[in-house]
């Protein structure tokens, strides 16, 4: 019967490449804001931004006043736990 748990979302969900890849970046961040832009100095897809929040493993931080179409988001306990780090 412990087996039909209910399990939040977060919790069954595994990022795909490109989820992990964007909110790896915010391990290392203070405050663990996440990138607009990869590595390649691409902008990261609106996609997978919105994938992410819908998760629940990232929340916005602010709104941009010079470009408020883009997400600023930072890592949330429950993406951390969905990379499989401590998220505490």
């Amino acid at each position: 019967m412990n087996d039909l748990l209910e399990q939040t979302p977060a919790t069954k969900a595994k990022p795909s490449g490109a989820q992990k890849r964007y909110l790896e970046r915010g391990l290392s961040e203070p405050g663990g804001k996440l990138p607009l832009f990869d590595r390649d100095g691409q902008r990261i897809k609106d996609a997978t931004i919105k994938s992410c929040l819908s998760k629940g493993w990232c929340e916005p931080w602010y709104r941009n006043p010079i470009k408020p179409d883009w997400l600023v988001c930072k890592l949330t306990r429950e993406g951390r736990a969905a990379l499989g780090k401590d998220a505490g």
